[in-house]
């Protein structure tokens, strides 16, 4: 202040720049009017804790941390002064030559929980709650009179009858959502009321309810934007497609999955005079009703995406949109905006061209149908004759492309899915692979395809934009990967990774200052997506494919938003954006405005760092969605397999550690830890140079890919895992006694 002569009105707007930058976590006041910047600090980070459910937590720091491997460490009696996800500063005490760092927390910048889910305790002295979540520690005293929420009838999904309680003493064991009014302070307890009433834990759908709760989902519209939804008409007007390319007269289909209730992108190919494909991509038009500012749109951007479970799904828009209106369903007309290519033999985009249009779906197919039909199923090939020469077509088409995919070096780890089966009661049958095939290829092909040619329109006509990026993997991570692959016979094929290494001063035990030299994987790390493809062709068919394809996904970075193009490195792209899912994808919508807006002759509708917050926010929203629906798939699985406890089953060893090996079910897609402890016949040791668990005495190995008899122990309901014990084949047993 002094050096800038700030006096008055100047002096207040430093001031309050400074609190903002303090708030955000880009500064840190070390005393009193004296701040670091922690995006320059060694000593100051910013970024979210992750708890552990022992009390202890690690700093998910926003930046690379330079000299540090990993996440801080953050032990438990700093830890206990925040939740799991606030986001923090953290104060970097000290960095060991491995890399391995402490820290301590010095500010909470945001708290991640405003309301928890938990089960309701009615105790002697007094009710509280204790969280869903084990990595949230502190229970939460509900003080007397604030037990019952405003509305005691408060849970009442469809199907299911209100839950009626009179006191307190019903609440006992109940699932409830609390709201926080006091937050922990120096290890005591958080305060809170009860907002909401979910019910018992073994309830039907609680679970979902707890899931949705404990990842703050919004799941209810408000009245404004129900009110907006319910105003519009599932008849399009005559002066709605003025100006708009007719496409009625075209046999297009859209292609989904038999469960598919919102139908957002239909396709149709065709071939041209001169041998090239003509693809046309037609992505439903819900910028032309979603507008921004209007409730509908402000609610669509708070969820950001629409989030899918396994019985059920949680949308972005309206139902009156999502699945009317905006769902492109056959035999009525719908609007849309179009990509409409030329490709040659090669896969090259000859020429490309954006419409607004109407399109009227010939048929809704599944991807189940489309595939049996290509493989010469002869019902369904009688069934839809006059459709046979296009779906033919696509196939080709979707070939081609691949092949320009694979040439130019994208990743394609094809990596299955869980399927989670239900019976006509909605009870859980079993899970499996989700099947893949040729009809999933052939859209994945078009909707990639679409997706590419926007982005690169947007970007050579200098048209602000949100970008979807993948930059460059971690060279530490790449490094750790190698040393891992080595011990399979396996490498990127990248040569010697090259190291930096550089001073670092800590202060010891003692008070001391000390210091060391720290080596680290350099940026400088020359590696491609063409890497990455050749060892997964390699590694192909092989026993360790699942293990080494999970580590090298491991290895990558997350994609996310963003409004600066940094390319995408899986897809070997150099401009990439998401543009064929506005029904379900808050960004898609975006640049369906940007783009709609461009063909009226419109440029930089958004501001550049409008759109970098809305990719900052659609990015965590994605992964809240990710780890939400991950989280209830493993829940389902667990349920379902705690009645199959003591049953026998035959399975693949999928990983091993020093604490035992993990085996994936062959007939069930769920896996499991066989303890080192319970292997049966000798003393068993991990050995992480070759990756085996060997016996001390009798040399015998266990090892990634070996195929294993094991029977089901016991099923962790908190944390949701399960443990198997081996089974011997009898002949086995014999001739080790003798």
């Amino acid at each position: 202040m002094r050096e800038l002569g700030t006096r008055g009105e100047s002096r207040a707007e430093l001031e309050a720049a400074l609190d903002r930058l303090t708030e955000r976590g880009d500064l840190v006041e070390v005393r009193s009017g004296h701040f670091v910047a922690t995006r320059f600090s060694r000593e100051y980070a910013a970024g979210r804790l992750n708890m552990h459910r022992d009390g202890y937590g690690f700093l998910i720091s926003d930046r690379p941390l330079e000299g540090v491997r990993g996440d801080v460490y953050i032990p438990r009696e700093s830890a206990q002064t925040a939740m799991h996800g606030d986001r923090v500063v953290v104060h970097i005490a000290r960095i060991e030559s491995d890399g391995r760092a402490d820290g301590e927390i010095v500010k909470i910048l945001r708290r991640a929980h405003l309301t928890v889910v938990g089960e309701f305790r009615l105790r002697k002295r007094g009710c509280h709650v204790i969280p869903h979540d084990e990595r949230i520690h502190h229970w939460i005293e509900i003080p007397e009179g604030m037990e019952l929420p405003a509305a005691v009838e408060s849970r009442h999904r469809v199907g299911v009858a209100p839950i009626q309680v009179s006191g307190p003493e019903d609440l006992d064991g109940m699932i409830v959502n609390v709201e926080i009014l006091e937050f922990p302070e120096d290890g005591g307890h958080a305060v809170g009321r009860v907002i909401e009433i979910l019910g018992r834990p073994d309830d039907f759908g609680v679970d979902v309810e707890i899931v949705i709760r404990k990842y703050h989902i919004p799941h209810q519209f408000p009245p404004d934007a129900l009110a907006q939804a319910q105003g519009f008409s599932n008849i399009i007007r005559e002066d709605e497609l003025a100006g708009r390319q007719d496409y009625r007269d075209l046999d297009i289909v859209t292609i989904d999955g038999e469960t598919a209730r919102d139908f957002d992108d239909a396709v149709w190919v065709d071939r041209l005079a001169n041998g090239d494909y003509a693809l046309q991509v037609h992505i439903a038009d819900v910028s032309h009703y979603v507008r921004p500012g209007t409730p509908i749109d402000e609610e669509a951007l708070l969820r950001g995406t629409s989030v899918y479970f396994p019985d059920r799904a949680v949308p972005m828009l309206p139902l009156e949109l999502s699945t009317e209106i905006c769902s492109l369903k056959p035999g009525v007309d719908r609007l849309v905006l179009s990509v409409l290519l030329e490709i040659d033999h090669r896969g090259d985009v000859v020429s490309q061209r954006f419409a607004r249009g109407v399109i009227r779906s010939v048929e809704r197919m599944t991807y189940t149908d489309v595939h049996a039909l290509l493989e010469g199923d002869v019902v369904l090939r009688e069934r839809y004759e006059r459709l046979i020469p296009r779906f033919e077509l696509m196939r080709e088409l979707a070939l081609v492309l691949n092949r320009k995919r694979v040439q130019r070096g994208a990743i394609d780890f094809d990596m299955p899915e869980p399927l989670i089966e239900f019976d006509q009661f909605g009870e859980m049958t079993g899970v499996t692979r989700s099947p893949r095939n040729i009809a999933h290829r052939l859209i994945e092909e078009f909707m990639l395809a679409a997706n590419e040619a926007v982005a690169s329109h947007l970007e050579q006509a200098g048209i602000a934009s949100l970008f979807r990026i993948h930059e460059k993997p971690d060279p530490k991570r790449v490094m750790e990967f190698e040393e891992i692959a080595a011990h399979f016979g396996y490498s990127l094929g990248i040569g010697a990774i090259p190291v930096k290494r550089f001073r670092v001063a800590e202060r010891g035990r003692d008070g001391r200052t000390v210091r060391k030299v720290v080596e680290t994987a350099d940026d400088s790390l020359a590696i491609s997506p063409r890497n990455y493809q050749k060892l997964v062709a390699k590694i192909e068919g092989k026993p360790e494919e699942r293990i080494l394809s999970y580590l090298m996904l491991r290895s990558l970075k997350q994609a996310r938003y963003s409004a600066e193009n940094r390319g995408h490195f899986a897809l070997a792209a150099t401009s990439y954006t998401h543009f064929t899912s506005p029904i379900r994808r808050y960004p898609d919508l975006v640049v369906h405005r940007i783009l709609s807006a461009a063909l009226d002759g419109k440029h930089d509708t958004l501001a550049p760092e409008r759109l970098g917050a809305i990719a900052d926010d659609c990015s965590e929203t994605e992964r809240r969605a990710a780890d939400a629906e991950r989280e209830l798939v493993e829940w389902k699985k667990a349920k379902f397999m705690e009645e199959r406890v003591g049953e026998q089953f035959r399975g693949l060893i999928i990983s091993t550690t020093r604490f035992g090996f993990f085996v994936e079910l062959e007939e069930l897609f769920v896996e499991g830890l066989v303890p080192i402890e319970t292997l049966p016949g000798d003393r068993f040791l991990y050995h992480e140079n070759v990756r085996k668990i060997i016996g001390q005495r009798t040399r015998r190995e266990f090892r990634i890919g070996d195929t294993v008899d094991v029977l089901l122990d016991r099923v962790d309901p908190i944390e949701r895992k399960l443990q198997f014990s081996l089974i011997e084949p009898e002949r086995a047993r014999k001739k080790r006694r003798k």
